[in-house]
């Protein structure tokens, strides 16, 4: 099983620097970040691009490793520690994810939907043996989309807790805003 399915799962902070003109991002910048699998030992490998060279069609050159992707602003300094990944892109993230079939991935759309449920974003509506069923929060009507399926990975309570504790702590983030974007792991290459 993978590393994220054994708990070892982290996430880095704003680097900083655009990996495609090694620019430096600095407060105010838009920016794309993106997280890598490392091919050989499985963790994530997080890079910005500035919003202008992805919007140019600046990529990773491995897109088969994009594992998502998010939108965000560098802030000041001095700002106030804001959220790095807001609800918006958390749900985007989610959706993102939706018809993955990769263990690593559905680990991680497992634990973010446990997440959206805590938050009061995603109501879980029924559990059917392995497979929770999982709806936005909000009045039920013709314009709600239908229960989405989420599969249970078979992850222990002690890596439950722990990728989720990593995950808040990241959506903590280091100053940065996220924003939700169109990127998707199926839609990063050019």
């Amino acid at each position: 099983m993978t590393r994220m399915v054994r708990g070892n799962f982290q996430i880095g902070s704003n680097t900083g620097v655009c990996a495609a003109t090694g620019s430096a991002l600095g407060p105010g910048d838009r920016f794309v970040a993106v997280l890598l699998e490392h091919d050989e030992t499985e963790e994530l490998v997080r890079v910005d691009y500035s919003a202008d060279a992805w919007d140019s069609g600046a990529r990773p050159p491995r897109p088969d490793l994009v594992f998502a992707t998010w939108r965000a602003v560098v802030a000041a300094p001095d700002a106030k520690r804001r959220v790095l990944v807001d609800d918006a892109a958390l749900v985007d993230l989610f959706e993102q994810l939706a018809d993955t079939t990769e263990p690593r991935r559905l680990a991680f759309r497992y634990v973010l939907a446990l997440i959206l449920i805590r938050k009061r974003l995603l109501v879980c509506e029924a559990t059917r043996g392995s497979t929770m069923l999982v709806r936005p929060k909000g009045p039920r009507d013709e314009g709600t989309p239908a229960a989405t399926e989420v599969i249970d990975p078979g992850l222990d309570d002690a890596t439950i807790l722990d990728v989720t504790e990593q995950l808040t702590a990241v959506m903590a983030g280091s100053g940065e805003t996220g924003t939700p974007g169109p990127e998707s792991p199926g839609n990063a290459a050019p």
